[in-house]
């Protein structure tokens, strides 16, 4: 187990493989457990670290009020922590907007990015916006994390052969400090960086899950802004695409990074 410190928070991070380094971000709620299909894949090829980001899974949950930029902070701190001049960063939903907030603020630390199922904003601009945040918002903070685990579950899994990741999420979701869990849903919501997308510089590759909770049309709006971005749309997925479908995510991400480098 690795930990660093940074601002008195101390930060989990696991490592695999040799060569050009790798970080995967996870989402909200998740950690570096939700890697597990990508990681004997990938570290075949690559050094692959994987961090909790601060107030999930082994790191540290201050009780403060979260950024996302903050916690882009850290991961950029990790960097600096293994002397990492430059890495690919693979992120997914919050753990995607960690990825572009460190790459529109430190693009020459990034040799390439991928977005899965994310976005360059959360701003609520419209009446439904505030209406879907308000009952997120008031949601999890009634509802208890076992509560949220089963009901989320059936939302990213909900074909019978499926059980086996329904179960993962039943078991690891209840596992999260619900202040540190509300703090980064909190963090997320008013976050943005679209004016900034034309500071990446670094190959991007967009993957949109068919089925996931925002359009294709969605990702599409966003790429369009930033010259050196694909998108690349996995059928029958959800918002979990490295867990529901990680053969074809993990085959797509190394051919992508086969032709960064």
């Amino acid at each position: 187990m690795s930990y660093f410190s940074r601002d008195n928070c101390q930060l989990y991070y696991q490592e695999w493989g040799q060569g050009t380094p790798l970080i995967l971000l996870h989402g909200l709620g998740s950690s570096s457990a939700d890697w597990e299909y990508q990681i004997p894949a990938l570290s075949s090829h690559y050094r692959v670290i994987c961090l909790d980001v601060r107030g999930h899974g082994r790191s540290d949950k201050p009780r403060e009020k979260y950024r996302i930029k903050t916690f882009a902070d850290d991961c950029l701190a990790l960097l600096d922590h293994l002397q990492l001049p430059q890495a690919h960063v693979v992120g997914i939903s919050m753990g995607g907007m960690i990825a572009l907030q460190l790459a529109v603020e430190q693009p020459q630390r990034l040799l390439s990015l991928c977005i899965v199922n994310s976005a360059p904003e959360v701003k609520l601009k419209t009446l439904r916006h505030w209406i879907e945040a308000g009952k997120r918002w008031t949601l999890v903070r009634l509802l208890s994390l076992d509560s949220i685990a089963k009901g989320l579950g059936q939302i990213l899994f909900p074909k019978p052969e499926q059980a086996l990741l329904r179960e993962k999420i039943a078991e690891r979701w209840p596992q999260n400090d619900k202040r540190a869990y509300i703090a980064s849903l909190d963090a997320i919501i008013g976050w943005g960086v679209t004016e900034h997308l034309g500071r990446i510089t670094c190959p991007i590759l967009v993957v949109a899950a068919e089925r996931d909770y925002t359009s294709v049309a969605d990702k599409q709006a966003y790429v369009a802004k930033m010259p050196t971005a694909r998108l690349l749309v996995i059928e029958d997925s959800r918002h979990a695409t490295p867990l529901d479908q990680p053969e074809h995510f993990n085959r797509s991400l190394l051919a992508f990074l086969a032709e960064v480098e």
